[in-house]
């Protein structure tokens, strides 16, 4: 906590760069602190695991937001579910897809498809298609700290500041991270993540197996 905490404070050092993501701080340091003191990520995890605990009821606190502007996504459902449903295909499709041309074996493509969705649920893809569990949580963590940290400045590259395109953008890609990025836009970027994080999840959880099924036949 105080090191996510010092990385908030020189995010605002710099003020507000996104390139200075606070998880990506956080991580970095305790990686290192880790290392320095050659402290086990077993022994890390005794003390972590209740910060972990909390990654579900802050992952349910996404509904506030999105409970706030239940009008706006009534509005805009169509282009919504649109919008998450190609996403997500082209994420599944193109992280399988890039392995598989660069000689990646088939276990670590079928680890990369669910590389967009939230950790816990790329885990269980993961291991019901015979991917690495692992290796999965760390590609949805990577791909959550990028978006975080890129999404913003690449927003006057494709010509807008659209909060229902960025929060659908960064919940789509980014999950949970991505998320906290499009809630410090403001509140409705982040209603629109919350809801392109459940859909992608669910969209992730049918799609990537029957893929994998559908290639076996």
């Amino acid at each position: 906590m105080l090191v996510y905490t010092i990385g908030l404070a020189i995010q605002r050092a710099c003020r507000g760069a996104a390139v200075a993501n606070p998880v990506l701080i956080s991580i970095l340091v305790i990686s290192c602190l880790l290392k320095a003191t050659g402290t086990s990520y077993q022994t890390y995890f005794a003390g972590g695991q209740f910060i972990h605990f909390l990654l579900g009821p802050a992952t349910v606190a996404l509904a506030v937001p999105l409970v706030k502007n239940l009008e706006h996504l009534k509005r805009n459902l169509l282009g919504v579910v649109l919008g998450v449903t190609i996403g997500s295909l082209v994420s599944i499709v193109s992280g399988f897809a890039l392995v598989e041309l660069c000689g990646g074996t088939r276990q670590v493509a079928l680890s990369m498809a669910p590389k967009a969705v939230t950790s816990p649920i790329a885990i269980d893809v993961a291991q019901a298609v015979g991917g690495i569990p692992a290796l999965s949580a760390i590609l949805a963590i990577t791909s959550g700290i990028v978006v975080a940290t890129f999404i913003q400045p690449l927003l006057p590259w494709v010509k807008t500041a659209d909060a229902h395109v960025f929060g659908l953008a960064a919940g789509n890609v980014g999950s949970g991270i991505g998320a906290a990025q499009a809630i410090r836009f403001n509140e409705l970027a982040g209603a629109f993540a919350s809801v392109a994080i459940a859909l992608n999840g669910l969209l992730t959880a049918l799609v990537v197996p029957l893929l994998v099924n559908w290639g076996r036949v």
